[in-house]
């Protein structure tokens, strides 16, 4: 899914993408990417997702859909099963720039990617220059954006998977392997929207 401000009006300055992801640790769950082009509108208070209380992360995801154009793509577990973590959080991330690429009016000058890491060379779609920054969640504002847009769309998913899973907890821990989340696993063995390709899970799914 994606959002693009017809009227946003780029001129001559360098078209920046900043690119985040939420869910690469979970037991259970997709791995969300979010990629944002920051308009003019800066919204206060941007950081870190993971640093921001859940109030204030959810004002500020609302203002940053409302005023930026960004994307999100969703890999879910089996297809995290079927490529591994690593590959399925570079996947995605190269969904969410397409998307949001291809409705610009031109393409990006530079895509910022949270990590060390980037899509380049691993993803065959993958075709714009990109830059790792180790913390840009924390000092670059696209990426900052992209990390909050990520975050509450995976959570989102998570509260409303509880409601079909509800033993799990996953309204409170997101699927991360929490006390709760393993006893649980002990109990009732995974479910498919389990990462059976984790440890944990593997072994719940043996019992």
């Amino acid at each position: 899914m994606s959002q693009v401000t017809p009227e946003l009006d780029f001129g001559a300055s360098p078209l920046v993408i900043g690119v985040d992801e939420a869910g690469r640790g979970p037991l259970a769950g997709p791995v969300v990417a979010a990629a944002v082009v920051m308009s003019t509108r800066l919204p206060a208070g941007l950081d870190d997702s993971k640093k921001l209380s859940a109030k204030r992360r959810a004002v500020l995801d609302e203002g940053i859909r409302a005023d930026c154009n960004w994307a999100v793509a969703v890999i879910d577990a089996g297809e995290i099963d079927r490529l591994n973590i690593f590959q399925a959080t570079m996947e995605a991330m190269t969904s969410c720039v397409l998307d949001l690429a291809a409705k610009l009016p031109r393409a990006p000058d530079m895509v910022l990617i949270d990590g060390n890491q980037t899509p380049e060379r691993r993803c065959a779609q993958w075709r714009w220059p990109a830059r790792a920054i180790v913390g840009g969640d924390r000092i670059e504002p696209a990426i900052s954006a992209a990390s909050i847009i990520a975050k509450q769309w995976r959570d989102r998913l998570m509260i409303e998977a509880a409601a079909a899973h509800p033993h799990y907890g996953w309204e409170r821990n997101m699927g991360y392997g929490t006390a709760e989340h393993m006893a649980a696993l002990r109990e009732y063995g995974p479910t498919p929207l389990h990462r059976y390709s984790f440890a944990p899970v593997a072994r719940a799914a043996l019992r």
